[in-house]
């Protein structure tokens, strides 16, 4: 895992730490991302309300994620908060935490690869796309799941090639689901055929990737998953798009609404 060497995070900052020492008044933690530096969590900082024993909230060894509430720049202190971070926020950061300590382990496959020391591909190429991409394992999501739209926005290098390779062994593209509402309904005698066919025409738009989802007559859910944000949307407007002319060419009506 990078660490951030001889720089203190801010205030605010979501850290990642591990839990020390536990005294009466707080607990002493070492902020993983930061050379172990040490950090203090007082006592009215563990949870909301009164804290009977603090070992009921936290013990040594434990792996937690704090909320930076103030910075000593000339001591080099830091206070983090644990009760000044939601669940959600806590579940984001020890997720961002754990992939880039994995896009880390990629990375020394890539440098391997290459003849080179970790640091040293860090350094040519690991520091640039940190910064383009806006993290190391966002700059392997990239490689995976778009390799052209990252071989052109990356820094160019013999080290490209074995990048992408690494990241198309190893990393699953993101997934994105987008979805919306199709109301359709025919009047005649062979109703319920013309909505059936016009919602295969749906799926049809690209099987495995468009699902139709009954909700209640005459509404159905279009769900649709794909790779990349944009391509996925385009799918969707296809997909309900077809449902549409073919109900309608069939004498019934139909409408779409985005969710």
């Amino acid at each position: 895992m990078a660490e951030t060497v001889g720089t203190l995070p801010e205030e605010g900052d979501f850290v990642v730490a591990t839990v020390r020492s536990i005294r009466n008044f707080g607990a002493l933690v070492t902020l993983d991302e930061y050379r172990d530096r040490e950090a203090f969590i007082h006592l009215s900082e563990v949870a909301t309300g009164w804290v009977k024993y603090i070992r009921d909230y936290i013990r040594e060894g434990q792996k937690i994620v704090g909320r930076v509430i103030h910075i000593d720049h000339e001591k080099g202190q830091v206070d983090l908060s644990l009760k000044r971070i939601n669940e959600h926020q806590r579940r984001e950061k020890l997720q961002s935490f754990k992939n880039e300590q994995r896009a880390h382990k990629l990375l020394d496959l890539v440098a391997k690869s290459l003849h080179q020391e970790p640091a040293e591909s860090m350094t040519k190429f690991g520091n640039a796309l940190v910064e383009q991409f806006g993290g190391l394992f966002q700059a392997f999501e990239t490689a995976s799941s778009d390799p052209a739209r990252f071989s052109a926005e990356s820094p160019k290098g013999p080290w490209v090639e074995a990048f992408l390779k690494v990241a198309h062994e190893n990393i699953s593209p993101p997934h994105v689901e987008v979805s919306g509402m199709l109301e359709v309904s025919h009047p005649g005698p062979t109703g319920v055929e013309a909505v059936r066919e016009a919602l295969l025409a749906a799926e049809q738009a690209q099987p495995n990737a468009v699902m139709i989802q009954y909700v209640g007559a005459p509404r159905y859910r279009v769900v649709v998953t794909g790779a990349q944000y944009k391509p996925t949307e385009e799918l969707l407007k296809k997909a309900s798009d077809l449902a549409l002319s073919r109900i309608k060419a069939s004498g019934g009506k139909g409408t779409f609404t985005h969710l």
